[in-house]
Order: C-alpha cells, then sequence, then structure tokens
C-alpha cells in the first residue's frame, strides 16, 4: 500500500520559516511527478509548487521567491523550505504524488496534510 506522509508543520511568526518533508513510502514503480498543494479555509486547494516529471519546477505566484521546493529522489521525499512566511501562506499544505505502485495502475495519491499557521 502506498502512503505519503508530511510532516513540519506549525505555528511560526509573519517573517519565520518552515520546513516541509514528504515521504512516499509503499510497493511504488515509478513517481512521475510530486508537487505541495495548500488549502486555507473557505478557499479551494491550490497548487504551491511542484515537479514533473522531467524534473521542472513552478511555483504559485504568491511564493515565488520565497518557497523553494526539492527532493532526494533516493528517499522518496520532497521538501518544501518556506521563507518570509506571511499570514496569507496559513493553510493545510498536502503532499500530492502521481505515481505507479507495482500492482496497482499509475494514479494521484495524497498525504494527510500537515498545518501551517503564520501568525503573531
Amino acid at each position: 500500500q502506498v502512503q505519503l506522509v508530511e510532516s513540519g508543520g506549525g505555528l511560526v511568526q509573519p517573517g519565520g520559516s518552515l520546513r516541509l518533508s514528504c515521504t512516499a513510502s509503499g510497493s511504488i514503480a515509478s513517481i512521475y511527478a510530486m508537487a505541495w498543494y495548500r488549502q486555507a479555509p473557505g478557499k479551494q486547494r491550490e497548487l504551491v509548487a511542484g515537479y514533473t516529471r522531467g524534473g521542472s519546477t513552478n511555483y504559485a505566484d504568491s511564493v515565488k521567491g520565497r518557497f523553494t521546493i526539492s527532493r532526494d529522489n533516493a528517499k522518496n521525499t520532497m521538501y518544501l523550505q518556506m521563507d518570509s512566511l506571511e499570514p496569507e501562506d496559513t493553510a493545510v499544505y498536502y503532499c500530492n504524488a502521481n505515481l505507479r505502485p507495482i500492482t496497482r495502475p499509475r494514479g494521484d495519491y495524497w498525504g494527510q496534510g500537515t498545518q501551517v499557521t503564520v501568525s503573531s
């Protein structure tokens, strides 16, 4: 069974930093893409940053220059370094992976989410 597990969320003051991690585990044949999404109260889930299989990255305009996505392929782990955090970044952050398990078809998988709260 495939699982995505996030960690690293918490409470931080405006201007502070947090680093989120997401590890994919289980019987995985291939990972095609991974991304971070977030959902604030009363709002739709939105893409924050992501990788394509080709290795290119993309960021939401609202986080460009402040957030950095990275990954360790050997560990099936993706990171999101969040700097200069603003109250508007408060949300539940979700890890997403488009992958193919060994015994199942390719599909989208989600983590359980980690809360990030930016407040003084």
